[in-house]
């Protein structure tokens, strides 16, 4: 009769223990699905800033994308003091001893020169201007999420494209450069 009770006893200890597990095992499996989130790539490049035009403006200028926006950000030197344009331009080749290689401001949407985010079209390469130091010293930070890089979509993909900072201010009005000057400092962007 002992044995009877110790086997019932065993078999229901057996079955408690059971559901406990099953029931730890859904809960961790709850706990494991409220934790999981998406993770996105975090994607980044550096260029070099070279002198064009017989100037001396050099810098660096790092890309980063996340969540779906690219942050800019660029240090030069050398530059003369004052207030000096910066846009993305449509190659990355920066041979040309004046930066004219670069070709003109990126523009794949085919909106008309101007401020970035103004109502009447501005080119997806229009930054805008920043300033230099009495020590010839400039720094811009921008970020949008119109830009990508290395993407599929090719009104985005910064890559392929060069950042030229010019001689001197954009108007946000003439048209298609702004009137910003000679190009005095090119960085392609290459992954």
């Amino acid at each position: 009769m002992k044995i009877k009770y110790l086997a019932i006893y065993m078999i229901l200890f057996v079955a408690f223990i059971s559901c406990k597990n099953n029931k730890s095992e859904e809960k961790e499996g709850i706990e494991t699905e409220e934790v999981v989130t998406e993770t996105s790539e975090k994607k980044q490049l550096s260029i070099l800033m070279e002198p064009r035009s017989d100037s001396n403006t050099q810098g660096t200028i790092s890309f980063t994308e996340e969540n779906g926006v690219v942050t800019m950000h660029g240090e030069f030197e050398g530059m003369t003091p004052g207030m000096h344009a910066i846009h993305l331009h449509e190659k990355a080749d920066c041979s040309a001893p004046d930066g004219t290689s670069t070709g003109g401001h990126w523009n794949p949407t085919f909106e008309q020169h101007g401020k970035w985010g103004d109502e009447t079209g501005y080119h997806k390469g229009d930054i805008g201007n920043f300033e230099a130091n009495e020590n010839g010293k400039g720094m811009i930070h921008f970020e949008t999420d119109e830009w990508c890089i290395g993407c599929d979509d090719e009104t985005k993909n910064i890559v392929g494209k060069s950042v030229i900072v010019h001689q001197g201010v954009d108007d946000f009005v003439t048209q298609p450069t702004g009137a910003a000057g000679g190009r005095i400092s090119c960085g392609g962007i290459i992954k």
